[in-house]
């Protein structure tokens, strides 16, 4: 039986790397067969990310029904606390070490969950490989999201070289980490203490040397003497629209905020970003988050008053 389903066209020599990295995210769809077309392979996936195409694919047979889940390095994150499923989940994939389920949603300053350990290795850390760099994460002590993982390339292909970048909410630095492979200075920035200590830890473990962690308020940044930044990354999406004011404040004339939020229609933050810069403002779609609510990201060039 064929269906249509989004996919990845990638060369050849790149095939496995790109699926082990799909598998890795949870982004490959299994219930289909990756299938050659010419010199390239086609890689079904489960949502829609730039770059895909829709394709007809054979459907692969189920052989283990799988509780819905996203993988975060070897851990796996449930939707349903169902310890059996959890095990089934376990044996089914040899890189798997930890199998949890969030008892609370992300909350807090810091942006943290609790998590209940349902099978495996009882621990929230481990180790996330992404595009070549390496991202140690404790996701009981700060917010990590892998299904970022190709808007992250969406932005680096979009940085200048030597560029001055301020990631204002950086967590343990996947955005920073990741930018700092083309621009000049990243200054990376978070409230939370545990954040910023794996942050210091993973600049040293990818050498980047590029990369300056700060611990601080993001309403506190423009106090802080900086230069004004070229680009400004605000993946805060249940709050960042709140710090939009201190990001325009940092960034120069012509340069660009990427403001990430949640929303239920569309050009819902419009307002408070013409309230801001009259600058131009994309807006696209990058996952869906829950029925009736997405991940958007609005691309906004800083337009002075009377530039």
């Amino acid at each position: 039986m064929r269906e249509d389903q989004w996919c990845l066209a990638v060369p050849k020599r790149e095939a496995e790397q790109t699926r082990r990295r799909l598998l890795d995210e949870g982004l490959l769809d299994r219930r289909y067969k990756p299938r050659s077309e010419g010199d390239t392979v086609l890689l079904p996936v489960t949502e829609e990310m730039p770059g895909v195409v829709r394709c007809a694919f054979e459907t692969v047979p189920e052989h283990v029904d799988l509780p819905r889940h996203e993988l975060v390095g070897g851990i796996a994150i449930m939707q349903e606390n169902d310890p059996e499923g959890a095990r089934r989940l376990l044996a089914s994939r040899p890189s798997l070490e930890t199998v949890l389920f969030p008892e609370t949603p992300v909350e807090g300053e810091y942006r943290t969950r609790r998590f209940a350990v349902l099978a495996g290795v009882p621990s929230t850390r481990t180790r996330v490989t992404e595009y070549g760099l390496f991202f140690d994460v404790d996701l009981a002590l700060a917010y990590f999201s892998a299904r970022l993982s190709t808007e992250r390339q969406r932005v680096l292909d979009l940085v200048g070289e030597g560029e001055r970048v301020l990631d204002m909410f950086a967590g343990v630095g996947p955005f920073a980490i990741t930018l700092a492979r083309r621009a000049g200075l990243v200054v990376a920035a978070d409230l939370n203490p545990a954040a910023v200590h794996l942050l210091i830890h993973n600049i040293a473990l990818n050498r980047a040397r590029n990369v300056i962690p700060v611990l601080a308020d993001a309403a506190h940044l423009p106090g802080l003497g900086f230069a004004p930044f070229d680009r400004i990354v605000m993946n805060l999406p249940l709050a960042a629209s709140v710090f939009l004011p201190a990001a325009a404040r940092l960034c120069r004339d012509g340069g660009t905020i990427h403001l990430y939020a949640l929303e239920e229609q569309e050009s819902e933050y419009l307002p408070l970003i013409r309230a801001a810069t009259n600058g131009e403002v994309t807006e696209r779609q990058v996952r869906t988050y829950s029925p009736g609510k997405w991940h958007a990201v609005y691309d906004i060039t800083v337009e002075r008053e009377g530039g």
